[in-house]
């Protein structure tokens, strides 16, 4: 319907992309897991001094940013399988598959997701973004494909399950898409953080000189803590399965920025591979989702216009700033307009 709600994804896919050329540079003596640590305190910390600066300035008031109990399970279990059992699983896949195979192998999180978002949470999907997720995973299959280098071990199944685990942990983010972004990014990077980087200390890892460290929580910052906060941006926005399938083209941006540092000439397989994942964005874009629907009576907390869905009353403290944030309730509404399976549109179909 429009490019514009998919730059939060395009963006968050941009910025994880480019973490990983700039990780490259830091890897050294660095054990894997205490980079993927540090990258997630990175972004854990950043987030948090960027929400202090936000509090002081008085950008959000102090009881927007906060978690309602109810999601706080959502939350925790999101953390738990996308900030500490996946990226352990990755690092006991790596130690027995080779490059070319994980990095075809880490195509999965973003079938997996849809997979999980359509079946298990019910979100709905027609044929351009079904088409439009199998042309980005055949992009990225192309991309990382490496002839005669794939192997599959039984690493291969950490790897997938590395996956699986991230494609929960982008489900029930959803679930907590309508709070403050940068505060759900942020717990999840302070929270992943300390586990994997206490997890790589104790297993006997090295902590690096001042200049990889800062190098390290910088990337992380900027390729995990911005690049998720725009993730949740998508997911409400957007929905989980259309998210995941923008953010399935990080790894094109990726050996673009790889260009960059390090000049090469493209493979044969990259140009197919970014017409591919060009293709499947163009059909997620001209997607036309359209019919009548019922919304029922709801009450949440989230960043909005006073659009069609959001007809309330303010009292005279309100100074008129949109959009703007606050404790809203919806009454029950039947209409026909476009729409995704954002926050207000996960109707059943």
């Amino acid at each position: 319907m429009s490019i514009k709600p998919a730059l939060p994804a395009l963006a968050a896919a941009l910025l994880f992309g480019a973490s990983t050329p700039l990780a490259k540079l830091l890897t050294g003596d660095v054990s894997p897991l205490l980079l993927a640590g540090l990258l997630y305190l990175g972004s854990g910390l950043g987030l948090g001094v960027l929400l202090v600066l936000r509090l002081s300035l008085g950008k959000v008031p102090a009881a927007d940013l906060r978690i309602p109990r109810a999601e706080r399970p959502w939350l925790a279990a999101a953390i738990v399988f996308g900030g500490v059992l996946g990226p352990a699983l990755l690092m006991m896949g790596l130690t027995s598959t080779d490059g070319a195979s994980a990095s075809l192998l880490l195509n999965l999180e973003g079938v997996l997701t849809a997979v999980l978002a359509w079946l298990v949470f019910k979100e709905n999907a027609d044929r351009h973004i079904v088409m439009g997720m199998a042309a980005i995973v055949a992009g990225g299959l192309l991309l990382s494909w490496e002839p005669g280098g794939a192997a599959f071990s039984k690493g291969a199944l950490f790897i997938a399950g590395a996956c699986l685990c991230w494609a929960i942990d982008n489900n029930l983010t959803r679930k907590v898409s309508t709070n403050d972004a940068m505060l759900v990014a942020a717990l999840k990077g302070l929270f992943a953080g300390a586990c994997n980087t206490a997890l790589a200390l104790a297993g006997g890892a090295q902590t690096p000189d001042g200049l990889h460290l800062a190098g390290a929580l910088t990337v992380g910052l900027l390729g995990y803590g911005l690049s998720l906060t725009l993730f949740v941006v998508g997911l409400r926005t957007l929905g989980t399965a259309r998210t995941g399938a923008y953010f399935s083209v990080a790894p094109l941006f990726g050996v673009l920025i790889s260009f960059a540092l390090w000049p090469q000439a493209p493979s044969v397989l990259f140009w197919p591979a970014a017409a591919l994942m060009a293709l499947g964005v163009w059909q997620h874009v001209r997607e036309r989702h359209e019919h009548e629907h019922s919304h029922e009576a709801m009450a949440h907390h989230h960043s909005h216009r006073h659009d069609e869905h959001h007809q309330h009353g303010h009292g005279p403290d309100w100074d008129g700033v949109e959009p703007h944030a606050h404790f809203h309730q919806h009454v029950s509404l039947t209409h026909r307009h476009a729409h995704f399976p954002d926050i207000h549109h996960r109707h059943p179909h």
